[in-house]
């Protein structure tokens, strides 16, 4: 196991497509995976029976809750008692009708991962869909033409190496990332005083701690950095905040259990991990146009209060109908874009092509294209275009890019 990489959470995992057969739950309670012959890689090829703790887990990119359902997969040899004498095995793995299964469709991938834990973790993603294509990012799993499974072991490779958009992708199958910087709990609970700060607040100070990155040399990699470093520092501070106010109880007046007090801190711990992404985001952003002399405004209010999260050069060009609106631009920024990427159309009307700024890893080609029809520019980190096909790749714009389009526009 290697700290900061896939293997510190997963062993092996192996994926494939679902065949009509495995995805069909009307024939009985019990069913099998096909192919399984690669799983020995996975459960080994002992004779008898295993059982194991299974969690199940479905995905598309319309819910942003998943299906989640625990229960068990079975592994042993079919051929087990006539081996000895003809030396042939025939290994099966068996799964249990679970929510999960009762929604899954031929065609969707299908990822069977052992975790560190013992766990077996059975993912489900809607073929064709982004999650799907994340799962295969993040697993290095390229080769699912043929039927049987394609298994990945040791998961130390710099393809392997946990980034802060596989993160994003680890906590929508949930799996919680422990990566923290102990080495900076104490002076962060000096300066915030014990508690969280704002958003800003906590990205100045992230920032501060890289003094060797500079936005003047490579936008794209100062913003990944910088990203990547907040996230750390935030889940070092939650991690201990979140502790310490565990360890004080939720007990009511009564001195009994406190239980809805308890769901409400449970609610807002994970709201305020949501929101605080994306603001993170606008504020790197943010640092990189002002350190780069480009004007800006920043939600400011344009056609049926709108709210753009980026205008250049600024709202009051916007609003002088006389201003060329070719010499326009307007960038939306959303840590992920699921169905959410579609708001950014309605915003600022006199902008024709709109620029979308995200840092989410392989989204499908059924959405950039539509993006495209729609007359939307996905712009995103070039550290992450790798993970798009060739075709997206040759469309997509970077960072540095976007800069250069709107310096150039700036200065016409």
């Amino acid at each position: 196991m290697r700290r900061g990489y896939l293997s510190e959470y997963f062993e092996k995992v192996a994926a494939k497509t679902l065949s009509a057969v495995e995805a069909d739950t009307s024939c009985s309670n019990q069913h099998e995976f096909n192919g399984v012959g690669k799983l020995k890689e996975i459960f080994g090829d002992g004779k008898e029976k295993q059982t194991f703790p299974a969690r199940f887990v479905y995905l598309d990119d319309t819910d942003d809750q998943a299906v989640i359902d625990d229960g068990f997969v079975t592994w042993y040899d079919a051929r087990a008692k006539s081996a000895d004498r003809t030396g042939r095995t025939e290994h099966r793995l068996y799964f249990p009708t679970t929510a999960v299964s009762q929604v899954a469709s031929a065609g969707d991938l299908l990822v069977i991962a052992r975790r560190t834990s013992g766990e077996i973790l059975v993912l489900v993603a809607e073929g064709g869909s982004t999650i799907a294509s994340q799962l295969q990012w993040l697993f290095g799993l390229s080769d699912l033409a043929h039927p049987g499974f394609s298994v990945r072991g040791e998961l130390e490779s710099e393809q392997d190496r946990i980034s802060f958009a596989a993160r994003v992708v680890l906590e929508s199958i949930g799996v919680e990332t422990e990566e923290i910087e102990e080495s900076f709990l104490d002076e962060m609970l000096r300066v915030f005083g014990g508690r969280f700060p704002v958003t800003r607040s906590f990205s100045e100070y992230a920032r501060g701690t890289l003094r060797d990155i500079s936005p003047y040399d490579d936008a794209d990699a100062a913003l990944v950095a910088w990203m990547d470093r907040e996230e750390i520092l935030f889940r070092t501070l939650e991690r201990h905040l979140v502790a310490d106010r565990l360890s004080k109880g939720f007990s009511a007046i009564t001195g009994t259990a406190d239980v809805d007090g308890f769901i409400e801190f449970s609610l807002s711990v994970q709201n305020r991990r949501k929101s605080r992404v994306g603001f993170a985001l606008e504020n790197h952003l943010e640092q990189i146009f002002l350190s780069r002399g480009i004007r800006y405004a920043r939600g400011q209010v344009t056609e049926n209060n709108s709210k753009p999260d980026f205008l250049f050069p600024g709202i009051a060009e916007y609003r002088e109908a006389t201003f060329p609106s070719d010499r326009l631009t307007m960038l939306g920024s959303k840590s992920t874009c699921k169905d959410r990427w579609r708001q950014v159309l309605a915003e600022a009307d006199r902008i024709a092509t709109k620029h979308l700024f995200t840092i989410e890893a392989a989204i499908s080609e059924a959405q950039t294209s539509e993006m495209q029809a729609k007359s939307l520019q996905l712009v995103l980190p070039n550290q992450l275009h790798p993970t798009y096909t060739p075709a997206q790749r040759a469309w997509l714009m970077n960072l540095e890019e976007f800069i250069g389009l709107v310096t150039a526009r700036q200065t016409a």
